[in-house]
């Protein structure tokens, strides 16, 4: 079956910096769109970061020059840089797969606060 394990949330202090891992198994990864998403308490879900199949990335304009998305199609592997943290960025974040149908990690939690 997929399985989509995200890690590398916690809690960081505004201005700092965390990366999240997203290893995808049960697909074809190199052939998949991924993305991450969030959702802050009492908000919907929204796209942060999403990367195709193509190496074509697009952000949320709230994350534009601060967060980075790759793929690793060797590791199965999709990555996000959070670079100068905010507040505002604490949720829970999501990785998530289009292949075919659309699947969803368990989710990582990033708390910025000082």
């Amino acid at each position: 079956q997929v399985q989509l394990v995200e890690s590398g949330g916690g809690l960081v202090q505004p201005g700092g910096s965390l990366r999240l891992s997203c290893v995808a198994s049960g697909i074809i990864f190199r052939l998949a769109d991924m993305g991450w998403y969030r959702q802050a308490p009492g908000k919907q879900r929204e796209l942060v970061a999403g990367i195709t199949r193509g190496d074509s990335a697009n952000y949320a304009d709230s994350v534009k020059g601060r967060f980075t998305i790759s793929r690793d199609n060797a590791k199965n592997t999709v990555y996000l840089q959070m670079d100068s943290l905010k507040p505002e960025d604490t949720a829970v974040y999501y990785c998530g797969a289009k292949f075919g149908a659309s699947f969803w990690g368990q989710g990582t939690a990033v708390t910025v606060s000082s």
